[in-house]
């Protein structure tokens, strides 16, 4: 029996031990520390083991510790039968190669699997290490896994019951004080939205909507093909986006490609980077996730991290929603068996990047123009939906962040990049009408609260360059410096509530963040802050 099968073995029995609290050891000492445990350990022991890896190649992410060439990583690669794939200019690479000469250089078994939905994926039990020798070079090392999770943030279902509750688009633009620029011409003209999909939407729907709210028509570009099926997500995107910034252009990219196959980060970064070139400043809105951070390693999303560093440089500001499950984004659903636990707490891996801009949600209330009164989190106990938030695992503090952090409760500072970074409605009694299959409905969800940070950014946007300003690229060391001191109050401080992890309080919390916004007001603090950089 070869010594990779043997190894494959024993992963098995090991991550039997780590679900099920067994020591095969006969001692208090880990067999095997490379085992990785949690979701990930769930979601292979949910999957149908079909035997070691039989693809001819496969690969994986590695961080680097700088920005030049890793010729000791491709010399160690090349003694092994193995490659290394890299860019000059890129922090990471891709490391590829036979499953069989990926087990012998990293000491790992790779297997294949059929998950519960019929998905075919080949992954390693365990987690490949940095050689020592190539540690001056190589920082980090990312999962073995082919298979890529994905989920879009969307309540359901949307409330038919309820649409005289929700907003209309004068509303919404009232609730967040952006009918001042509104009616000062500021409508996003001359700025892009991008909105990333997984599914499509209907014509109609946007036909309807804009003939009944009294809006300029509009059809939006689409990227890459249909996304596919209209499911309503994207329709509300769409929508909420188009009811506060009318005049911008909306661009559709289809992200299906990038979860079907393997190497799903490398793809999002690709299609990150494709995006920026046809689009550079856009508004990027996500509704979308691509996993739990507790099931990957920070290398795996090194080329997202660098395409989205790349895209802010040319003034691109990127919005994700924070997640539906209440700060348990790490709940398999049908992929996975995930009864509710401490492994289940976690964040959606792409909103949990210092460089994205984490969008939590709130339940709102209003008076019958629209005008704000309060807000609350957003938390539905009986449908265990709610705004997501929390720790990252995987990023440490940005130092834009160090002031907030005082604010979190001391058991729960970690020293870890901290979402969201701030909040919009997504409770969907509250939230805006929209059009779906012909019928007006309410949307919700923080897949309606990012779409409505990125209409707000368009605006903003086209009020500064038209002000001798710049777009703003990345936004969150702003938010936080405004949040810390500006002249005008920008931020409304959400004190009510919790989700199923943390509870909303003064000041910056792991729900809400920094609060909703004052859009007239932050944006002329954004107008000053621009003046002292010049």
């Amino acid at each position: 029996m070869r010594t990779a099968t043997v190894r494959s073995l024993i992963a098995l029995l090991l991550v039997g031990a780590v679900l099920f609290g067994i020591d095969l050891s006969g001692s208090e000492e880990t067999p095997d520390d490379k085992v990785i445990g949690g979701p990930y350990a769930s979601l292979l022991a949910a999957s149908t083991d079909l035997g070691p890896a039989r693809e001819k190649s496969i690969q994986f992410t590695a961080s680097l510790t700088r920005r030049s060439q890793p010729t000791a990583l491709i010399d160690w690669a090349r003694g092994r039968s193995l490659s290394v794939q890299w860019r000059p200019g890129d922090d990471w690479v891709v490391v590829e190669g036979s499953p069989d000469a990926v087990e012998r250089a990293f000491d790992v078994s790779v297997r294949d699997y059929r998950g519960k939905k019929g998905q075919l994926f080949y992954a390693s039990p365990h987690q490949p290490a940095v050689p020592e020798q190539l540690r001056a070079e190589v920082s980090g090392m990312g999962r073995i896994l082919s298979y890529t999770p994905r989920h879009m943030s969307r309540p359901a279902p949307f409330p038919l019951d309820v649409p005289d509750r929700g907003l209309a688009p004068d509303a919404l633009l009232n609730t967040y004080n952006a009918d001042e620029l509104a009616r000062d011409g500021f409508t996003g003209k001359g700025i892009t939205i991008v909105i990333f999909a997984f599914d499509g939407f209907r014509q109609s729907d946007l036909d309807k909507f804009t003939t009944t709210f009294g809006l300029p028509q509009f059809t939006p570009e689409v990227v890459g093909g249909s996304p596919g099926e209209p499911r309503g997500e994207l329709s509300m995107d769409l929508q909420v986006a188009h009811a506060i910034a009318p005049d911008a252009r909306k661009v559709v990219v289809n992200a299906r490609p990038t979860v079907e196959g393997g190497g799903g980060y490398r793809k999002i970064g690709q299609m990150l980077e494709d995006t920026d070139r046809r689009f550079p400043g856009a508004v990027w809105s996500f509704s979308i996730g691509w996993g739990c951070d507790k099931l990957i390693t920070a290398a795996d999303l090194a080329p997202v991290r660098s395409a989205l560093r790349t895209a802010q440089s040319h003034g691109t500001t990127a919005y994700n929603a924070s997640g539906d499950l209440a700060g348990m984004e790490c709940r398999g659903g049908q992929d996975w068996s995930s009864p509710p636990s401490e492994q289940d707490v976690g964040l959606d891996s792409i909103a949990s990047l210092p460089e994205m801009t984490s969008v939590g949600g709130t339940t709102l209330s209003t008076d019958a123009d629209g005008e704000w009164v309060s807000e609350q989190t957003w938390f539905d106990v009986p449908l265990s939906q709610g705004t997501g938030g929390g720790i990252s695992a995987l990023f440490d503090l940005p130092p834009w962040q160090r002031i907030a952090a005082q604010a979190v409760p001391p058991g729960r500072n970690t020293g870890k990049r901290m979402t969201p970074d701030i909040a919009a409605v997504a409770d969907p009694f509250t939230g805006m009408k929209i059009v779906l299959d012909d019928q007006v409905v309410v949307g919700g969800g923080t897949s309606q609260s990012a779409p409505i940070w990125a209409g707000l950014t368009a605006l903003m946007n086209q009020y500064l360059v038209e002000n001798n300003g710049t777009l703003i690229g990345d936004i969150n060391p702003l938010l936080y410096r405004i949040a810390e001191g500006a002249p005008r109050p920008a931020f409304r401080d959400v004190t009510l509530g919790g989700n199923a992890v943390d509870n909303a309080g003064p000041g910056y919390d792991l729900v809400t963040g920094l609060g909703t916004p004052d859009i007239a007001n932050l944006v002329r603090n954004l107008e000053i802050a621009q003046k002292v950089q010049a």
